[in-house]
């Protein structure tokens, strides 16, 4: 393992990296209870919970291994956070629609953005799109979705729930004569048992990341599923259930369910352009991140050829995850936690993907957990997405106008391909503007000029809903 690893060349040792390794299985293990109920959306997606399981538990442990064996990189992927939420959230907005999406044909749009990745990965557009686009607008994406990821965590769990009243019920002097001003926000009532156990999620996580616990979200998932079992809120028959085996039940899967008869339905482009921009921003920061965290940049151009090589396997991470029947397959921020704890090598991966593969005699245990203890991670999730809040020049408005379109469109419009698009469109304008006032400083990528004009045609002839 020395040889294969260079572990005295990165200057650590296997007990180090095996640590490390557990460190990031447990920092990300919650995506095993998250994914799965976040996809099932109790029922209303149509997928199957127990499949949706096993899949994140493949995924994860496969391409993880990979990543580790193949780049020997301390980098561990699953299907990512937001993503997922967006997954489920395009398949629910449209169930009433005259053509709504299916749970395969989302699958399908994912895994035509893996095969988009491996494309743009093997040919170097992918690296060139990440220099065309301005780090205000990536760290403003990253944001956007934080909020969508935790508006989604508030409804899942009751805590915020969306209506229609009558202007008559709006509180006298306030919007008294704005008719239109009709959907509102509210807060979910406190006597629910689902609200007051994402309240203590919220509170029993917030508490461990304060005092910097590993794992802090896991166990403050499982915390909140001890409160929900003494609230009798723990549906125990899943233990004994055959829809959960504790012996894995391979033949479940859903593999390769694709729908490539309605992949061509109005809409489905924004939602392949949406899978690939979010994947390819945040694939992108966690690498370059987590490399600079391990001290792997150190050596540019070697550092540069390693993260090529781990946006490779992450490619085929997106098409395989869709093939074993789960969202978008990313590189996990969570890796920095086995980082922390000195992983410098492949064999920190390899070590969280055979975590993840064990994992699959555990379904019975993640069955368990309640879908409020999940959502209070969501809404955890958001802040710490929020965090890259700070790198965004606000006092730039060629940057600040774009960003903030960015971020606020995502959750208010529920969609992240709308912040994307609002985002670069205004910064093509607003930049070329200023370019042409005379300062001349902002940088518009030709790349820049395709998307603007590509999103122009989006909403002209497919429109908003597409």
């Amino acid at each position: 393992m020395d040889r294969f690893f260079k572990l005295k060349q990165s200057g650590t040792t296997v007990r180090t990296e095996i640590m490390a390794g557990l460190t990031t299985f447990m920092a990300m293990a919650y995506i095993l209870a998250v994914n799965p109920n976040t996809l099932y959306a109790f029922g209303q997606t149509g997928m199957n919970w127990y499949a949706v399981f096993l899949a994140t538990a493949l995924a994860a442990g496969i391409f993880t291994i990979a990543m580790g064996l193949f780049v020997n990189f301390p980098v561990a992927v699953a299907p990512g956070m937001g993503l997922n939420a967006y997954f489920a959230a395009v398949i629910l907005s449209s169930a009433a629609s005259e053509n709504p999406f299916t749970w395969q044909m989302a699958l399908t749009a994912v895994f035509v953005s893996g095969i988009i990745f491996i494309i743009l990965t093997i040919t170097q557009v992918r690296q060139m799109l990440l220099t065309a686009i301005p780090d205000g607008l990536k760290h403003a994406i990253t944001v956007g979705i934080g909020l969508f990821i935790t508006i989604i965590g508030l409804k899942n769990s009751g805590l915020l729930s969306v209506g229609v009243e009558s202007v008559n019920d709006i509180p006298k002097g306030v919007f008294t004569e704005v008719a239109f001003f009709e959907t509102v926000f509210h807060m979910g009532s406190l006597e629910n048992k689902s609200v007051q156990l994402a309240i203590i999620g919220l509170i029993l996580i917030s508490v461990l990341m304060v005092l910097k616990v590993r794992g802090a979200i896991l166990f403050g998932i499982l915390g909140t599923t001890v409160v929900a079992m003494l609230m009798g809120e723990v549906n125990w028959d899943v233990l004994t259930s055959n829809q959960t085996p504790w012996v894995p039940h391979f033949n479940e899967l859903q593999f390769m369910a694709f729908d490539w008869n309605g992949i061509w339905q109005t809409g489905i482009i924004s939602v392949i352009v949406t899978f690939t921009f979010v994947e390819l921003f945040d694939t992108f920061g966690t690498l370059v991140g987590t490399a600079n965290r391990a001290g792997l940049m150190k050596d540019p151009v070697e550092g540069k050829k390693r993260v090529g090589k781990a946006m490779l396997v992450d490619a085929f991470g997106v098409g395989g995850g869709a093939m074993l029947g789960t969202s978008t397959v990313t590189a996990y921020v969570e890796s920095a936690a086995g980082v922390a704890e000195g992983g410098r090598t492949g064999l920190t991966a390899v070590t969280t993907g055979v975590c993840f593969l064990l994992a699959l005699f555990l379904a019975p245990v993640a069955a368990l957990i309640p879908g409020s203890a999940t959502a209070a991670a969501l809404i955890i999730v958001g802040v710490l997405m929020m965090q890259s809040v700070r790198d965004i020049d606000f006092q730039d408005y060629v940057i600040a106008i774009p960003a903030f379109l960015t971020i606020t469109f995502m959750p208010f419009t529920y969609n992240i391909a709308n912040g994307i698009s609002f985002g670069i469109f205004t910064y093509v304008i607003l930049a070329t503007v200023a370019n042409v006032g005379g300062k001349g400083k902002y940088k518009v990528h030709w790349l820049m000029w395709v998307l603007a004009v590509l999103i122009l045609a989006r909403y002209v002839f497919i429109g908003s809903q597409g």
